[in-house]
């Protein structure tokens, strides 16, 4: 990560800025699915949440010039009709991580690659990895390998893009090396220095909470979906209902309520249109399973906490660095199929005004 270093122990940090939940606290997952119910929503998600995150993708780009619009209409068609958007709730096969991981996430080529390490007593681990394909689909027929502590194992498909391998070291794990088709080397994934490590439902629960309570923030985003295929933007968010973005070469656009205007590269003039109003600022996720402290880093100088969890209602896997004096999310990284996303944040409350452009 940009601007990222690691250093410190996550139990110092963790026992001096994040108190654990009192017991009789709802659980986290529970907290970050919650959103304003309304008749005709979805029954497993918040209809709201998942437009919201529907018409981020769309206002990438009008949903004239690109899929990723009508991706984000058709799921949002979808929950209106009662089905479910997510393929990772509606299908089973889909290779999500089992109960009680620790979860980690990357591009592999054109798709998606995840690693989920489960502690199984006292030093003995599940390993599993998950690669999907750019239609969201399991890979299956692949070889995959994982060496722990010196120990290579070849993986045994578990389900379709799933493959496992169990071990048990002498002394508590470091690391864990994966082996896939399209590697030119072994991804070596560190484990957290705590291990097992430190949930870190409690503490995403908080950052979306307040997430949703700023004013405005701005964010500098890269989003790709394959090899040589991504867009650099910069966004500004502002509540209740108003974003404005540049892509790097490309579209721009404003939204405020239920106006937007967008503007084509190389273009002077403004093109005015209907908009659905957006809820802002809202996170990218949409609920948190697996959540899990990594470590702990020096961000841009101050010190926080990285985190990672998957979020079954996308389906997508998600690393966040978060102040964990102010709950803020510095940096988030996701990982789905046929989007690789890392944004940085800044400007918390601070962000110039939304206005509509002349």
């Amino acid at each position: 990560m940009a601007g990222v270093s690691a250093g410190g122990t996550v139990t110092a940090l963790w026992d001096a800025e994040l108190p654990q939940p009192p017991s009789t606290r709802r659980t986290a997952a529970a907290t970050a699915r919650q959103a304003p119910r309304s008749a005709g929503e979805c029954t497993d998600q918040s209809y709201a949440t998942r437009r919201e995150k529907g018409l981020w993708l769309a206002a990438v780009l009008p949903a004239r010039h690109v899929a990723a619009g009508a991706v984000a209409v058709a799921l949002i068609a979808a929950c209106q009709s009662g089905a479910h958007a997510s393929s990772g709730t509606r299908d089973p096969s889909f290779p999500k991580p089992p109960r009680g991981a620790t979860v980690f996430g990357r591009q592999l080529g054109d798709d998606a690659l995840a690693l989920a390490v489960v502690p199984r007593g006292k030093t003995a681990l599940l390993v599993q990895a998950s690669v999907v394909g750019r239609q969201g689909n399991g890979l299956q027929g692949l070889r995959l390998a994982f060496t722990v502590a010196g120990h290579r194992k070849v993986a045994a498909a578990c389900a379709p893009g799933c493959y496992r391998a169990r071990f048990s070291p002498a002394a508590a794990p470091r690391a864990v090396d994966v082996e896939a088709p399209g590697l030119a080397r072994p991804w070596h994934v560190e484990l957290p220095a705590a291990w097992p490590p430190h949930s870190a439902a409690f503490l995403v629960a908080r950052a979306e909470k307040v997430w949703r309570a700023l004013h405005s923030l701005t964010f500098h985003e890269t989003l790709g979906s394959g090899v040589g295929q991504a867009v650099a933007s910069t966004w500004r968010v502002q509540a209740p209902d108003r974003l404005a973005y540049q892509v790097q070469g490309g579209w721009a656009g404003v939204v405020i309520g239920a106006r937007r205007w967008d503007r084509a590269p190389g273009a002077t003039r403004w093109q005015p249109s209907a908009q659905t109003p957006l809820h802002q600022p809202v996170p990218f996720w949409v609920s948190v399973a697996a959540a899990s402290v990594q470590n702990t880093v020096t961000y841009r100088g101050r010190p926080a906490v990285r985190v990672s969890f998957f979020d079954p209602g996308s389906p997508a896997w998600f690393t966040l660095v978060i102040d964990p004096k102010t709950s803020r999310t510095l940096d988030s990284h996701m990982v789905t199929n046929a989007h690789f996303m890392h944004d940085t944040y800044e400007s918390f409350d601070t962000t110039p005004a939304i206005v509509p452009p002349r």
